[in-house]
């Protein structure tokens, strides 16, 4: 099991994958373009977290902390 520190950046980088198929979503069935800017900005915002997610993924690596088995 791995340690709370990294399964919080698993849910992250899960969440954000969730925030993106609902924009995603969103945006094809919105009536107007106020709804556009909603759902851009949850894009936008997904992405940002992701990035920083990877990024401390990337860093817990490095460190030798990481013990998450991926499949």
């Amino acid at each position: 099991m791995p340690k709370a520190y990294n399964a919080n950046i698993i849910k992250v980088l899960r969440l954000t994958r969730e925030m993106m198929l609902l924009a995603d979503l969103g945006d094809s069935i919105r009536p107007d373009r106020s709804c556009g800017v909603l759902f851009g900005t949850l894009r936008d915002s997904a992405y940002k977290l992701r990035d920083l997610a990877q990024h401390e993924k990337s860093l817990h690596q490095d460190q030798g902390v990481w013990d998450v088995q991926e499949d």
